[in-house]
């Protein structure tokens, strides 16, 4: 038998320093790159795989964990049945067999492993396993829902019978925590879960109002967590339809908003004041109406309604409330929610007919102040209805009086948005018809000023020089004597 030889080495030495200096500078050239790599690939984070719910696996959607309570029945051997408890270390422990960890399996995946725990001892073993009591489930909810927090909750039994349990769906654990936001955009509920690895399972539940889509309001599990994000713009379109939702809040207790601006009296309002739970959110005009109004100078096209989301971003959304007067578009008058802010700005110019269509609308004052004062029945400050004119309120005062009155023009004084007063001269035709240039339409705190005539002017400043005489002629008498005295002369002329 030959032995075995081991040859010698007889590589050429020039070779063999060549191949030895390409091993070094193919180490160096290794080492540079290696030094120069501005990230290493060992130390990249790896992503958390991002699924919809079309992609989820159809498993059991209950997983074992401590605190349930199973029976396990082993065919034909009774001994080996009866009822056991998880324990908290996530254990099952069974007659013979001993301990087995079932902790996070499914009802299906521990019988089959108590069957081939058994197949040793049992000939065709044929478990079968129930939940007999499941344990409370842990939710966290977090993001724009009214009440954020870790929700534990137990499942309720649909048939005491059969032991069928029913299990919360997202749209269901978003009503536990008094449901979303108006700030929330729900095209984008992420779900994470841990299956075993952690992923995020991304829910649109836009698809589930809009197309009724049911996989959207997805099966939880428990140790899920549901975020609601904040929507990048808030749209008052995408708020109706989340106030219309089962998951919005059905509850609210009053809350406090601001109104500033072009409303009589800005300040801070309680809105629902009064009553123990708010049936419907409250709007933007309830608050105008709870401010006193709107202002004749407000301009409806740009009122901003300032919104701190539950992320403590301060966002703020553009209504146009002259839409809503204008063409019915109810989707402007957005509900409010705790915190909010409007502010109503002041209009450079405001046409007439429009302050006509402002003064009818419903959160704008009914009635408003104005004056009239000088040579009426009965001058001073008067209660009108909105819209009233310049005749009407004349009228209202008592008409002119005869005797006095220069019934031919008034004066209107009207304070404007800059502080200044105008001063128009009008003259009176009490057929024109509504808002003209001889019958405009008054605002608030207009004061309308009617004038003496020529001649009781005359009689006022004869009075005035007369009195010190001590009444030795009357007035009434000089006007007499006036009037004698003009007819004399015409006569002779």
């Amino acid at each position: 038998m030959t032995e075995p030889s081991f040859q010698a080495n007889t590589t050429n030495p020039v070779k063999s320093s060549q191949a030895t200096t390409v091993m070094s500078w193919g180490l160096m050239s290794l080492l540079i790159w290696h030094t120069s790599t501005p990230i290493s690939l060992a130390q990249t984070q790896p992503s958390i795989p991002t699924i919809t719910p079309a992609s989820i696996r159809v498993p059991d959607a209950y997983t074992l964990g401590p605190g349930d309570l199973l029976r396990v029945d082993i065919l034909d051997v009774p001994e080996y049945s009866g009822e056991y408890l998880i324990l908290t270390d996530g254990t099952l422990n069974l007659p013979l067999i001993g301990q087995i960890s079932v902790a996070g399996l499914s009802v299906s995946q521990l019988t089959e492993k108590i069957s081939a725990a058994y197949t040793p001892f049992v000939q065709q073993p044929f478990p079968s396993v129930r939940i007999i009591t499941p344990r409370p489930i842990s939710i966290a909810v977090g993001g724009e829902v009214q009440r954020p927090g870790t929700y534990i909750l137990p499942l309720s039994t649909s048939n005491t019978v059969e032991r069928q349990f029913q299990f919360y769906t997202v749209t269901q654990l978003l009503q536990q925590a008094g449901g979303i936001t108006q700030s929330a955009d729900i095209t984008q509920v992420k779900v994470q879960r841990q299956d075993p690895i952690r992923i995020n399972i991304v829910v649109n539940l836009k698809e589930l109002l809009e197309n009724g889509d049911l996989s959207q309001d997805l099966v939880l599990r428990d140790r899920d967590t549901i975020v609601v994000p904040t929507a990048e713009n808030l749209d008052p379109v995408a708020i109706r339809q989340i106030n219309s939702a089962n998951f919005a809040p059905e509850e609210v207790a009053p809350f406090q908003v601001v109104i500033v601006g072009e409303v009589f009296n800005p300040g801070t309002y309680m809105m629902g004041e009064g009553m123990a739970n708010l049936p419907e959110l409250p709007t933007i005009t309830q608050a105008i109406q709870r401010a006193g109004g709107i202002k004749p100078q407000a301009n409806l096209r740009r009122i901003q309604l300032q919104r701190l989301t539950q992320a403590g971003e301060l966002k703020t959304i553009t209504v146009d409330l002259w839409q809503l007067l204008t063409t019915g578009d109810a989707t402007q008058d957005i509900s409010l929610q705790p915190g909010d802010s409007i502010i109503i700005p002041t209009a450079s110019a405001v046409p007439p007919d429009e302050i006509i269509s402002l003064a009818s609308a419903s959160f704008s004052p009914r009635t408003m102040m104005v004056n009239v004062v000088g040579e009426v029945t009965q001058p001073g400050a008067l209660q009108v209805p909105i819209n009233t004119t310049l005749n009407q309120a004349i009228l209202v005062a008592g008409g002119f009086n005869r005797r006095r009155a220069n019934t031919g023009s008034v004066e209107l004084l009207r304070l404007r948005p800059d502080g200044t007063v105008s001063r128009r001269q009008i003259s009176i035709d009490f057929q024109a018809g509504l808002n003209t240039p001889n019958n405009p339409v008054l605002q608030r705190d207009d004061v309308v000023v009617v004038n003496r005539s020529a001649l009781t002017e005359a009689a006022d400043t004869f009075e005035e020089v007369l009195r010190p005489v001590g009444g030795l002629i009357g007035v009434s008498a000089l006007l007499n004597i006036i009037h004698i005295l003009t007819e004399d002369r015409d006569n002779n002329d």
